[in-house]
């Protein structure tokens, strides 16, 4: 057989045998191509194979692969035809190795940092007392149990949305990017007293590369984008993930993160407890106080009493030594005189004043008899009235058969006008 279909036949039987591989290896001599593919090679310190990450594949990875650094890598082995090489085809990525990591974790890191996504002005606040909580992570995992324990325990109005999902291991990253999203959808579709009011996304404890996950870019942006205020719980209280520097609020454990959330409702529980012990104990302070404030009333009324009684028998007292009955026959002789004495005064002053009066009298009725006009009649004159009553002083106030009353001294006349001079 010719070269070209020699190594047609071992470049099948390769692909056939090592369809899907993982290989830990040491990146060398990598190349980033104009063409966007990324070369480089894989190398143990006792072997080397070559490698290659095509341009439609290394998009999805998240940090760029640099010299000297660990990676673990998934994908196929290949013969190159052209030059009968045998080479690994790359389809998956990571970093492998404390050292790998960081730089791998750095790179990630600055890249969000440069875009200002962990600004602290970006960071909600976690609402006050949430009622409905969601949460992202394994459902079999010690997270997941560890946040219900505390919620159970502690927040006992607060409901539980679990959104399960992978957090370990290739696609894990994916599959919690995607649980986030589905919640933010999901929440979309409730009405305002069933929303989701903070989200809780995390794993418990584990190597740097159990927790790898939660330092991928995509989800990084997907938590930044979430509707619901997140609160990252990744590993233990030392890990620090991009998760936890991209999220609203950092926990340092998922139990830690459940604190949070049910801390808000123990914390008024208990300022209730606090404020209803105070109550009670400034009620007993004022009864106290009151009981105190009754006595020393009650004393001081005993006391007014008893020298209000005492007052009023020594007035008694006083009272009755000044009436025995010699004092009062000589008061009541002594006051009968004093009657008698007033009586007469009585007496003579209404005779003064009634002679008075009477002489006063006689003089002003002398008087008025002088001013009286019947005093004119009984010197021959007398008092003319017309029919109707008035008195007539001209001869032209009547006519020829005008009745008239004329008064004498004594007794009336009825007159008629036979004539009036002028």
């Amino acid at each position: 057989m010719t070269v070209t279909e020699l190594n047609a036949e071992v470049k099948d039987v390769l692909e056939r045998g090592f369809s899907g591989v993982w290989v830990e290896g040491e990146v060398t001599g990598f190349v980033a191509a104009s063409s966007g593919h990324w070369y480089f090679t894989l190398n143990d310190g006792t072997s080397q194979i070559r490698a290659v990450c095509w341009k439609g594949t290394n998009f999805r990875i998240r940090f760029k692969p640099q010299n000297g650094i660990a990676v673990r890598v998934r994908g196929k082995v290949t013969l190159y035809p052209a030059r009968g090489e045998c080479q690994l085809v790359v389809e998956s990525l990571e970093p492998s190795g404390e050292g790998a990591l960081r730089a791998a974790f750095e790179q990630i890191k600055a890249t969000l940092d440069a875009e200002g996504l962990f600004a602290p002005e970006l960071k909600r606040p976690i609402p006050f007392l949430p009622r409905r909580v969601g949460v992202v992570t394994s459902p079999t995992g010690a997270a997941f149990h560890d946040i219900l324990n505390v919620l159970t325990r502690r927040a006992k109005s607060v409901s539980i949305v679990l959104a399960p999902t992978f957090v370990q291991g290739e696609g894990s990253a994916d599959s919690i990017r995607k649980a986030v999203a589905d919640l933010n959808a999901y929440n979309l579709t409730l009405d305002a007293a069933s929303k989701i009011d903070v989200l809780i996304v995390g794993r418990g404890g584990g190597s740097p590369e159990d927790l790898w996950a939660f330092n991928d870019e995509a989800l990084a942006r997907a938590l930044r984008m979430s509707e619901i205020p997140v609160i990252s719980a990744v590993g233990h209280e030392i890990d620090w993930s991009i998760s936890d520097l991209i999220a609203d609020l950092r926990a340092g454990t998922p139990s830690a993160a459940a604190e949070m959330v049910a801390g808000r409702e123990e914390d008024i529980i208990h300022g209730l407890h606090l404020c209803e012990d105070r109550l009670a104990g400034v009620m007993e302070r004022q009864m106290y106080e009151a009981g105190i404030r009754v006595d020393n009333a009650s004393l001081a009324l005993r006391t007014s009493f008893t020298s209000g009684v005492q007052a009023a028998q020594m007035r008694f007292a006083s009272v009755a030594s000044r009436l025995t009955p010699a004092t009062l026959k000589a008061k009541t002789v002594a006051a009968a005189n004093s009657l008698a004495v007033l009586d007469q005064r009585r007496v003579t002053a209404t005779q003064h004043s009634l002679k008075t009066k009477t002489e006063a009298l006689n003089v002003q009725m002398a008087k008025l008899d002088a001013l009286s006009p019947l005093a004119v009649l009984t010197r021959g004159y007398s008092i003319t009235q017309t029919a109707d009553g008035q008195v007539l002083l001209d001869a032209g106030q009547v006519k020829k058969g005008d009745k008239l009353k004329i008064r004498l001294k004594r007794g009336k006349l009825d007159a008629e006008v036979l004539s009036s001079e002028l």
